[in-house]
């Protein structure tokens, strides 16, 4: 795999340094509170594990899986919800786990939809987030790192359901568009 990547953006060590810090800051916010972690499949398994770990407090979490993409490679601006929430958010402070927020679209979607289900708050963590991408304002409360609008793979990011599970943040080589 290492010769598919073209250049290595994030290390290992780096993000687990990120999500530690990052965990730090989420514990003092929900000190004593009802918290639920809710990840957003497939990409953000990696983070919501490591985040997870780095917590120095147990939480529970669930996992979302949405898509607005079809059978397509561009947006179709139409959110569907292939597996929802098993758990009733009312009344608890909901954290959405993200791998990377990049237009915004879909993810402005998932918080609008769980503010209508009476949760006591929500807010979003993400590792990766590109400004230069945004098509929409999302308030992302955490964020690991800012990366320019390229194509990224690795830690749960993938191509073609392909290298989610290099642990390092990266660039694909061209050779492996062609």
């Amino acid at each position: 795999m290492g010769a598919d990547l073209e250049r290595v953006l994030i290390t290992e060590d780096e993000i687990h340094a990120k999500l530690a810090e990052l965990a730090e800051e989420i514990a003092a916010e929900y000190a004593g509170k009802d918290v639920l972690l809710v990840g957003v499949l497939k990409g953000a398994v990696m983070v919501m594990a490591d985040l997870m770990r780095a917590l120095p407090m147990t939480v529970p979490v669930d996992w979302m899986a949405v898509s607005s993409y079809g059978s397509g490679t561009k947006s179709s601006g139409v959110v569907r919800i292939l597996k929802d929430l098993d758990a009733d958010i009312s009344g608890k402070h909901v954290l959405i786990v993200e791998d990377i927020v990049d237009s915004g679209l879909t993810l402005s979607w998932i918080r609008a939809n769980l503010e209508s289900r009476n949760p006591a708050s929500v807010e979003i963590v993400t590792l990766l987030r590109k400004p230069e991408a945004a098509k929409v304002e999302v308030d992302v409360r955490w964020v690991g790192f800012d990366i320019p609008n390229e194509f990224v793979v690795g830690y749960g990011l993938d191509y073609a359901e392909q290298y989610r599970g290099l642990r390092q943040v990266g660039t694909l080589a061209p050779h492996v568009y062609s």
